[in-house]
């Protein structure tokens, strides 16, 4: 990479990384599992502070319990704790669901809006669930700025910022709304098997010559490849 990067070679680079993580991650989406935009919101909620495969085991008897906005809202608490157990937080957890689900009934008819002025006014969600529902339940193109996200555009020299509005906003300027979605997959399942926080595999990483941060993990190819997680997080 040149030593000044023009405005154009930097929309360039950014979006050559994109397509080689697309055909890296084919089968990249979201990691919550969900049928509807109600499942989502909620798994997303919980997400916070724990681990998506602990999320989805939870899931079933979740929703199984109560399965809508009116059902949630009137959930037994200590039941409802009970099965948030495992995720820790979940006092917390349970007053936000009970709050969220609450609000959708008495101001949006049990439904949840695809809005994202909306979304950020509900209970316990923020720019990023509510842009992970947006992209992933209703197709509206959103920038998921989560620390995998953030922490790679930033090795990648697409921004500075650290405040992930300003992150998101960045990153949006240097790719179509139509990329956002999927964008965001593709950095999150690179973040979560090869470019970690502590020891990137940069000996591993398909898009190592296009990263201005290389080298700062292994660059020994067999070194690198003890790194790399087949998974996203356990």
């Amino acid at each position: 990479m040149p030593a000044v990067e023009t405005a154009t070679g930097l929309v360039r680079r950014a979006r050559k990384i994109d397509r080689v993580l697309a055909q890296t991650y084919p089968d990249a989406r979201c990691e919550l599992d969900f049928d509807n935009p109600f499942e989502l919101l909620v798994v997303t909620v919980l997400s916070a502070q724990t681990t998506d495969k602990r999320v989805n085991a939870v899931r079933p008897t979740l929703f199984a319990a109560y399965p809508d906005p009116a059902a949630m809202a009137a959930a037994d608490r200590a039941h409802l704790e009970q099965i948030l157990g495992p995720l820790g937080f979940f006092r917390a957890k349970a007053e936000s669901l009970l709050k969220l689900s609450a609000v959708l009934v008495e101001q949006y008819a049990g439904q949840v809006p695809p809005r994202l002025d909306d979304l950020v006014k509900l209970p316990g969600v923020g720019r990023k669930t509510a842009n992970v529902v947006l992209g992933n339940a209703f197709g509206i193109p959103g920038i998921t700025v989560d620390t995998h996200f953030g922490r790679l555009a930033r090795r990648f020299g697409w921004t500075e910022q650290t405040d992930p509005v300003k992150v998101e906003h960045a990153i949006g300027a240097l790719f179509p709304p139509r990329d956002w979605t999927m964008l965001s997959h593709h950095l999150i399942w690179h973040g979560r098997r090869v470019c970690h926080a502590r020891r990137p595999a940069c000996g591993a990483c398909p898009v190592a010559r296009w990263c201005p941060a290389y080298g700062e993990g292994p660059t020994d190819a067999a070194e690198a490849a003890k790194l790399v997680k087949t998974e996203g997080r356990a």
